[in-house]
């Protein structure tokens, strides 16, 4: 081998896939019979930084993205009115403006979520400890406004937020060090969970009525840690699921019902989950 040929072969080799180092190659890491190892670094990545910011312990806000603020919800369906102005007779416009209407109306949970979050932020974090630190999917709706509420009186907040096949993007309010993307909705779920000292629950789509029969299920198999669970609006959750009907029918036991309580206010949420910690 000449040196020209020695000169290629040495270019060959320091350009080859195989000799780059294993954790600095993303196609490696890509592969997938690595998800083990990137599973294991979804875990460990928030909790190191989540220690780095002494995060004790949580409250996990969840809650849809359509829920957003009363003055964002008029001008939806200000605008859906105006759709529905110019072909009158269209069905899917009439059905826009009623859907819009019943957003609008629902938007009064922006507000309490604010609320919440910012009774919660200013009464536990103090100093350098991080105590019942707000946690949310990072995203629009009433994680925004759980985020916006800590954001208010100065507390950190985190958001968990997940790639998603449609573009995603955390709300502002999030403390940038305490904001994480996530690939595996698993990983997530435990994050959301492995700190927490309540879940605060407002309505919402299949997103959080995922995320709130996942804690119930491990509640309910003692799987997790004892933590009240507060549904928001118990108008809503009554229509939306009936729990009665599954104790009535013995799908779950009547104790069962005991694992979630109904609030409407901030200040009721917030009495409710001390008052579950001081037993």
């Amino acid at each position: 081998m000449n040196d020209e040929d020695r000169a290629k072969s040495l270019e060959q080799i320091l350009h080859s896939p195989s000799y780059r180092l294993a954790y600095k190659d993303v196609d490696f890491l890509s592969d997938p019979r690595l998800r083990p190892v990137r599973m294991q670094l979804e875990l460990l990545k928030p909790e190191m930084i989540f220690e780095e910011h002494n995060v004790v312990s949580t409250i996990v806000v969840f809650g849809g993205t359509r829920i957003v603020e009363p003055a964002l919800a008029e001008k939806r369906l200000e605008r859906a009115r105006a759709r529905l102005a110019e072909t009158p007779k269209d069905p899917r416009r009439r059905r826009e403006v009623q859907r819009a209407e019943r957003l609008l109306a629902k938007s009064r949970y922006y507000e309490i979520a604010r609320d919440f979050a910012r009774l919660v932020s200013a009464t536990c974090q103090k100093q350098d400890r991080r105590d019942h630190v707000i946690v949310t999917g990072g995203g629009p709706g009433i994680m925004e406004a759980a985020n916006r509420g800590a954001f208010d009186v100065g507390a950190k907040s985190a958001g968990l937020n997940i790639k998603l096949p449609m573009e995603q993007q955390p709300n502002p309010y999030i403390t940038p060090g305490l904001c994480f993307q996530f690939h595996y909705f698993a990983m997530r779920k435990l994050h959301f969970l492995l700190r927490a000292k309540g879940l605060v629950v407002f309505p919402g789509g299949f997103g959080t009525l995922d995320e709130l029969f996942d804690t119930l299920t491990l509640r309910q198999t003692g799987r997790m840690q004892d933590v009240p669970v507060i549904m928001f609006g118990r108008e809503f959750w009554q229509h939306a699921i009936d729990f009665q009907y599954l104790a009535d029918e013995g799908t779950i036991d009547d104790r069962d019902l005991d694992l979630f309580h109904y609030a409407e206010t901030a200040e009721e949420a917030w009495e409710m989950i001390q008052q579950f910690h001081a037993k």
